[in-house]
């Protein structure tokens, strides 16, 4: 078995630094099982040198043109959902919760789904400066830790730097989707990411950011800060086409 966060090599001091949990309570036989059994054949692997930068479409066999990538899928449902939808799509998922990636392994065996899903059970933000340029056509972002104290807010995923590290990952015209049902994080997040010259917010109307997309996959924690009367809000941004390929368009 891959041991869960040996997917690139470790955090150098001055890096990332992971905050959170990486294990929950004792899993149960069948996850326990999956992940001596299943997660070697899902797990993304990134190329021993460090210099070199991973394109995900090569990561699959056959190799598949159309990547998308959830940066902390949680248990994997929405991730599952969208793979189980459209099956021209490969998916990455990042997550460094021992139980999460536990729980998606067996969902992805019993779905018969391995040959277009990919585990990287870590930090998203190890992963993201070793993926190549337009490589990715879409990545999900749903209700990440909004760290809500104020001294712990640079913990928070989206900040400019890792915005940056999105904008060159995506395709020209790959989507980002992020939600959120902590107001403050949102809209701080939408403050950062409106601000960004690659991208373009595509919300014209209020209902655009208070309804989700009309292929929207529900998880778990949403169904939860809808029950506890926390309305998520649901941002979309479109990758802005590079000046180097605006004379082909």
């Amino acid at each position: 078995m891959t041991p869960v966060g040996d997917g690139g090599p470790p955090p150098s001091c001055g890096q990332v630094r992971f905050y959170g949990r990486r294990h929950g309570r004792s899993l149960r036989p069948r996850r326990l099982a999956a992940l001596s059994l299943d997660l070697d054949r899902l797990v993304l692997a990134l190329p021993a040198d460090a210099g070199v930068r991973l394109d995900p479409r090569l990561a699959f066999d056959p190799p598949r043109p159309r990547v998308w990538l959830e940066l902390g899928f949680g248990t994997g449902e929405h991730l599952l959902g969208q793979a189980a939808r459209d099956p021209e799509v490969a998916l990455i998922g990042c997550e460094a919760f021992l139980n999460g990636v536990a729980a998606l392994t067996v969902a992805v065996t019993d779905a018969g789904l391995a040959a277009r899903v990919r585990i990287f059970a870590d930090d998203a933000r190890r992963l993201l400066p070793r993926l190549a340029p337009a490589s990715v056509e879409r990545v999900f972002i749903l209700f990440p830790d909004p760290w809500p104290k104020r001294r712990h807010r640079s913990r928070r995923l989206l900040n400019d730097a890792t915005i940056d590290e999105l904008a060159e990952v995506l395709i020209d015209g790959g989507e980002l989707r992020f939600a959120s049902d902590h107001a403050e994080y949102a809209l701080s997040t939408l403050a950062r990411l409106t601000r960004h010259p690659a991208l373009r917010w595509t919300a014209t109307r209020a209902a655009d950011w208070r309804q989700p997309p009309a292929d929207w996959i529900p998880t778990r924690y949403e169904r939860k800060a809808r029950a506890a009367a926390r309305p998520p809000l649901f941002f979309r941004f479109v990758r802005r086409i590079r000046a180097e390929n605006c004379e082909r368009v």
